[in-house]
């Protein structure tokens, strides 16, 4: 293990795509790709949630994310994501909000499960739904992460929210002053665009918006996420067509925005938590990005609206998700079946 921190492997679960700790609680809550929901006690104890949706499981879809409302320790209230079938072969993520209600110390229940949101148009394949989400600071909005589900075209055309970044409501409802209010939905949900596949977002301790996405071979990005911008997707791009094919460069179009971090070789980010706690000495502010193909804990200093890559840890396997405990601890989850959930500590 690297000199940064220890590694506890606390627990295994089968096919996870999210970790999320409850507020208050102390409470890990698990989103299984295959539908599945189930959470874990500091104290080791497991139970499972029921009353979770049907999901369109397969290649890069299933169960999503989850978030927390701002009022949940008295409301209850969740937002979680997830792909369904819109008839055939078409598909999309979409956003739904519960009520979490928990008959005991092992069981809990997803109540009036309603969607609030969905990708249009629903599309053919299996991949880049991104479909993350976070609220805002203030409590006041929602934002999610849509993919460009690998047809890339759309990212640049507005009259869909697929490649973008949108904000809205805490009911689903576009929010008032989005760059395109006014506009015909969904157009009007739409907080930024030209996004390929971003797997990762959050929030900054001054209040900005930052997302890591997938390039296509080559040219992973962390994005400062602001009102309105283009981010350049598919028309540039620091990566290449998996055929070879060259893209242009970023520099042949100063219009577009500028990605704060690129990678290539990529990292393949899958998940992105800021870290606010005390326990890790000098990384407050620092974004934290697990990768699939780089096996490892990205982590990126964050100065104002510019970053930089600081340090890579070694995982030794596929990381799918990341979560900071109260105490300041972090959490990170492997990918596939019998995945390693691991505990992060300063080294002693």
């Amino acid at each position: 293990m690297v000199e940064a921190f220890d590694s506890e492997h606390v627990a295994s679960f089968d096919n996870p795509w999210a970790i999320e700790f409850e507020p208050g609680t102390g409470r890990l809550f698990i989103m299984h790709r295959d539908g599945k929901m189930s959470f874990r006690w500091p104290d080791g104890r497991t139970g499972k949630v029921s009353g979770a949706p049907e999901v369109d499981y397969g290649g890069q879809g299933g169960l999503g994310d989850l978030v927390f409302a701002p009022d949940y320790e008295t409301s209850g209230t969740v937002y979680l994501s997830w792909v369904e079938n819109g008839g055939g072969r078409n598909r999309g993520a979409v956003v739904g909000m519960a009520k979490l209600a928990c008959e005991s110390e092992a069981t809990c229940t997803l109540e009036d499960v309603r969607n609030i949101w969905e990708q249009a148009p629903k599309m053919t394949g299996q991949g880049h739904y991104s479909h993350r989400l976070a609220i805002s600071p203030d409590g006041k909005h929602l934002f999610v992460t849509s993919g460009e589900r690998q047809a890339q075209e759309p990212a640049q055309d507005n009259g869909n929210n697929l490649g973008t970044v949108v904000r809205l409501d805490l009911d689903g409802a576009p929010s008032a002053g989005n760059p395109f209010a006014g506009q015909k939905s969904p157009t009007d949900q739409i907080w930024s665009y030209g996004h390929r596949n971003a797997l990762g977002i959050a929030f900054a301790p001054d209040g900005k918006l930052w997302a890591v996405e997938h390039g296509p071979a080559g040219g992973d990005e962390l994005n400062l996420i602001e009102k309105g911008k283009n981010y350049g997707w598919p028309l540039v791009s620091d990566g290449t067509q998996y055929g070879g094919a060259p893209i242009p460069s970023p520099t042949t179009r100063p219009d577009l925005a500028v990605a704060a971090v690129s990678w290539t070789p990529v990292i393949a980010p899958s998940d992105m938590i800021i870290y606010e706690g005390d326990l890790f000495n000098g990384w407050q502010g620092n974004a934290l990005i697990t990768g699939l193909k780089s096996r490892a804990l990205i982590r990126v200093k964050i100065d104002g609206d510019s970053a930089k890559e600081i340090a890579r840890y070694p995982l030794g396997d596929r990381m799918r998700s990341i979560a900071e405990a109260s105490d300041g601890a972090i959490w990170v989850i492997e990918e596939g079946q019998d995945a390693h959930l691991l505990r992060l500590t300063p080294k002693k």
